[in-house]
């Protein structure tokens, strides 16, 4: 900038501030200049020049941070001026856009095709949603202007206009179909990206394109555009890629519109440069677009080559574009993965952190039940090699997903959770405690007990040999006290007794954490439940008993409740606690009456009695009304928004019809019908049906120009390129090369070490032998004719010119209370012999309390639904 006549003055300033060595000290230099510029630009007489300057020192102070709108209106006046250079300095960004408008629309009307230019750019960036009605004739009109750059540039701007408002340009979206076939491949080639927008909104509207984008795909591929198009002696790469996009999008799931795409896809592999960056940019997408469509094996087979290429280059962005190409071929081919293994391997151990993370996304791809293990080992010493917690969390999530699909046994299963919740700690997601307590619940879904039950002691002995690790993650806590209060006495190889020893041991160890204190005072509820159903006598621990008297003195009325629950519980009979306490039931369903509906005869005696109905909340306090009002404000607001058609014309004025019911105005709002393109829309069945609420002003004169515009052509002229025919020799040295670089490698000798990881990652079966986790035990129920595009070529023969933890409750809770209390009165005391805990004097005698709840649920009264934490761990 300092080059281009600057002052000195602006140059020191830019100067002071790249040297201030604090943001204060360059907050006061910008100020000063503030202060500067307010004083100088109100000055009388400055030269257009002068004038210039202080308005890109006005941008820079605003690209600082600082307010300038002080200055916006002399920017609105600097594109009023007929030099086009002090009219794009002053077509700016600002609040005042709309005094702009009527010098945009004059300037796209300019006869000088610079002045066009500008204007179109400052539409792309000024122009919003309001304002577009008023400058988007203009812009059609200039998609048949004579230059190219201005065709182009107006191509741009629709294309713009429907990223912002894409109703305001849905009728005239056939006009990129048209600019597909012009004169100049870059006024064809701008049109590629709106047509990529709409493509990836509706493949199925623009699958008869198919056969023209093929025929420019290939045309531009055998060098056919002008030597001004190449880049890096690569032919268009920038068109190439975007069509390589569309035909990805075009060519998914169809077979007949792939089978168009085969050819000329083959010959880009074939031509490819592998040695420029463009030219495997160019690689890269026609794999990708291979993957994408319907799968042909030679174009896979072509395509392994390719990523062999990328995988043994020193590059290590081309060893990562290999693995991710690599990962998309591997759901159409697994075995291309096998080729490649000693590459993925050494990947693998790079140094380079992203192709690792990569590398690793690749092996989750690849995972199946014979290398399930050392993909998931592998991931979690990455895992705890790693500081980044939300990788990590990530990785976690990835091993206990394949876990749960893959594990080869119950013993390795639980191994692997608890290294994971291990070393992730609170990092692992709380729906991954979920899952593992779910699946330890409800087995494998495959209607084997005996594997059930297995899995689950499993866990029982590993986590009461993990309990004693010094810190372990809150969730991880909740998960094993849980398992252990279902599952830790149900072989019977432990002991209610120790069992319940090691859940006091969590709940001192971890005493400042009350969730943990909750789940073991809970699973202490199970363990003694399962004793007195099972009739054997309960040997409450003094340290249980202890804990038992300090929850119930604790300030968590949580934890309290969950003590006095307990303390009732033991002092029950067994058919009771049955009834309470089911075993291994946190699998069944809890049926939930959302309705109420037990209610309804009470409310319908209430009602006949005389009681009053009920009013909901909303019609209570009015509320209702409000919104209604609210709403109907906010239709009329979007109603009376700006509008640029012209007025109507002038009428001879009218005597309105005065009634008792109305009040005379001076101006009466009519519905007037609203101005329709003719571009596109060719019937209107009826004016009165698109009208809207509008101002009847008789006698104002007209103040905008036609609010129609000239009808297009109704066919496009035929997609025509010429161009110089490629040298002779150039796919010669490109050859040539490929073949030095592919004679520069010597052989490395593979250590044993890799071939041993190699066989453990890739050997055994191909296909994935998925099996699914955490599931119920229930069984499951069971394009219009293409036209050839022209020859492009033809058109240059005279011219040269792109993211709540919830653990398993148990279910049968219905009538809970009065199945209780039924119990409680009909049972004997059996051959149970229960040591009942002192009843603690604080509060009220908390079995009278229980009865109570029972009586009120005889009544239909669900005390869960009025108290959620009422025996909500008692169940599960």
């Amino acid at each position: 900038m300092g080059s281009q006549g600057q002052s000195k003055e602006f140059l020191d300033l830019i100067k002071s501030i790249g040297e201030a060595r604090s943001k204060a000290e360059e907050d006061r230099i910008v100020l000063r200049e503030i202060e500067t510029l307010k004083r100088r630009i109100n000055d009388a007489d400055i030269p257009k020049r002068k004038m210039k300057e202080y308005i890109i020192r006005l941008l820079y102070v605003e690209m600082l941070g600082h307010d300038a709108s002080f200055g916006y209106i002399h920017a609105v006046k600097m594109t009023h001026h007929d030099a086009l250079l002090l009219k794009r300095t002053g077509y700016d960004n600002h609040d005042l856009i709309i005094l702009i408008v009527n010098t945009i629309q004059k300037d796209l009307a300019s006869d000088n095709y610079l002045v066009v230019c500008a204007a179109l750019n400052a539409v792309c960036r000024l122009i919003n949603e309001e304002t577009i009605p008023a400058v988007l004739p203009r812009v059609v009109e200039l998609l048949s202007h004579a230059k190219d750059a201005v065709r182009k540039k107006a191509v741009m701007a629709l294309h713009r206009f429907y990223q912002k408002s894409p109703s305001s340009v849905s009728h005239l979206l056939s006009n990129f179909r048209k600019r597909l076939s012009d004169n100049d491949p870059g006024v064809m080639g701008a049109s590629l990206c709106p047509l990529f927008d709409l493509v990836s909104d509706d493949a199925d509207s623009y699958k008869d394109l198919v056969v023209s984008f093929v025929s420019i795909l290939k045309q531009v591929a055998e060098r056919r555009l002008p030597k001004t198009y190449d880049y890096h002696q690569m032919p268009a790469p920038f068109i190439q890629i975007k069509l390589l996009k569309i035909l990805a999008l075009l060519g998914s799931g169809d077979k007949q519109a792939s089978g168009h795409m085969y050819t000329v896809l083959g010959d880009i592999i074939k031509r490819g440069d592998s040695v420029s960056n463009i030219g495997n940019a160019v690689l890269y997408e026609c794999i990708c677009c291979v993957a994408s469509i319907f799968p042909n094996p030679k174009l896979l087979e072509a395509a392994a080559d390719v990523i062999a290429k990328f995988l043994k280059s020193d590059s290590h962005n081309l060893k990562y574009m290999g693995i991710d190409a690599l990962g998309r071929l591997i759901k159409l081919s697994p075995h291309i993965a096998e080729q490649h293994q000693l590459a993925v391997i050494d990947c693998l151990e790079d140094p380079d952190d992203s192709l690792k993370r990569k590398t690793f996304e690749l092996l989750y791809k690849m995972t199946k039940s014979s290398n399930v293990e050392v993909i998931v080992d592998r991931m979690i010493d990455y895992m705890i090699s790693i500081s980044d917690d939300h990788y990590k969390t990530y990785i976690a999530s990835r091993c206990v997903e394949l876990a749960e699909q893959f594990a080869p046994s119950n013993h390795w299963f639980i191994q692997t959770m608890n290294k994971v919740f291990e070393h992730a700690g609170d990092l692992v997601n709380v729906k991954v405690a979920h899952n593992l307590t779910r699946l330890i619940a409800e087995g494998f879904g495959e209607d084997d007990d005996a594997a059930d039950t297995q899995l689950r002691s499993s866990a029982v002995e590993s986590y009461l040999q993990i309990i004693g690790e010094p810190k372990l993650p809150s969730v991880f806590l909740q998960v094993i006290c849980w398992v252990l209060g279902e599952y830790g006495t149900a072989d019977g190889k432990y002991s209610a007794s120790y069992i319940s020893g090691k859940l006091c041991d969590i709940a001192e160890a971890y005493s400042n954490d009350e969730n943990v204190k909750a789940y073991a005072i809970s699973a202490l509820m199970k363990i003694y439940a399962f004793e007195v159903v099972a009739r054997r006598k309960v040997d409450i621990l003094p340290e249980c008993q202890y804990l038992i008297e300090e929850l119930l003195a604790s300030h968590s009325t949580d934890l309290q409740q969950r003590a006095y629950e307990l303390q009732v519980l033991i002092g029950l009979d067994a058919q009771a606690v049955e009834t309470i306490m089911p075993r291994d039931a946190s699998c069944e369903d809890i049926e939930v009456d959302k309705n109420l509906s037990f209610l309804n005869g009470y409310v319908q005696q209430s009602l006949e009695k005389g009681a009053q109905p009920y009013i909901p909340e909303d019609v209570r306090t009015g509320m209702g009304n409000m919104n209604n009002f609210r709403s109907q404000d906010h239709q009329e607001s979007l109603q009376h928004g700006l509008r640029f058609e012209a007025y109507e014309i002038p009428k001879p004025p009218m005597q309105p019809k005065v009634t008792p019911d109305s009040f005379a105005s001076s101006a009466v709002i009519n519905p007037v019908p609203e101005a329709s393109s003719s571009r596109e829309i060719h019937h209107i069945s009826s004016v009165g049906s698109t009208s809207e609420l509008k101002l009847q002003l008789d006698g104002v004169q007209k103040k905008w120009g036609n609010s129609t515009y000239s009808s297009a052509a109704s066919s496009a002229p035929a997609l025509n390129f010429s161009s110089q025919k490629p040298k002779n020799g150039t796919t010669a040295v490109n050859s040539k090369v490929r073949d030095s670089y592919d004679s520069r490698k010597t052989p490395v000798e593979i250590s044993p070490e890799k071939q041993k990881l190699a066989a453990s990652l890739f050997g055994g079966s191909t296909k994935p032998e998925k099996r699914s986790s955490t599931s119920h035990k229930v069984p499951k129920s069971n394009a219009s004719a293409a036209t050839n595009a022209p020859d492009i070529m033809t058109f240059y023969a005279e011219t040269t010119a792109s993211g709540g933890n919830s653990i398993p409750v148990s279910g049968n809770n219905v009538n809970l209370l009065s199945e209780l209390s039924n119990a409680a009165v009909k049972a004997n005391s059996g051959n149970t012999t229960v040591t009942p805990l002192p009843q603690s004097s604080k509060g009220s005698n908390a079995k009278d309390s229980l009865q109570k709840d029972a009586l009120v649920r005889q009544m239909g009264v669900n005390p869960s639904s009025q108290n959620p934490n009422l025996f909500r761990d008692l169940l599960g």
